[in-house]
């Protein structure tokens, strides 16, 4: 059995292993839940959904570890193109990330409404 301590980081079959991989990297995972993308059009398609610039070191970066996660995975290149896809344990990491930030929200929201705020 795994440490406590190391599960969710190495370990994609964490409850959600994506709370400590950062921000960019669930907005890579979302953009790529409709299908491969290469970089620039990931922070393109980041950019029309959430209103967020990603630099090519933040996209990298997140990109590798993603991959090394096994949550993403690159394709053959395409020109010079770097494409990538979401595999089904990034795909079933995003789901879980998504539904503890509905949680969450909903308790926030609840929270304000009886706080009169």
């Amino acid at each position: 059995m795994m440490p406590s301590g190391k599960r969710g980081q190495d370990d994609p079959g964490g409850q959600d292993v994506l709370r400590r991989a950062g921000d960019a990297s669930v907005l890579i995972l979302t953009s790529l839940a409709d299908g491969p993308k290469h970089g620039y059009a990931l922070i393109q398609d980041i950019n029309g959904f959430a209103g967020l610039q990603l630099g090519p070191g933040t996209l990298y970066g997140a990109l590798d570890r993603l991959e090394r996660l096994d949550l993403v995975e690159a394709l053959p290149t395409d020109d010079r193109r770097h494409p990538y896809q979401i595999t089904a344990a990034g795909a079933a990491a995003l789901r879980a990330h998504l539904d503890s930030l509905e949680r969450v929200s909903a308790i926030g929201r609840l929270r304000l409404r009886l706080a009169g705020i």
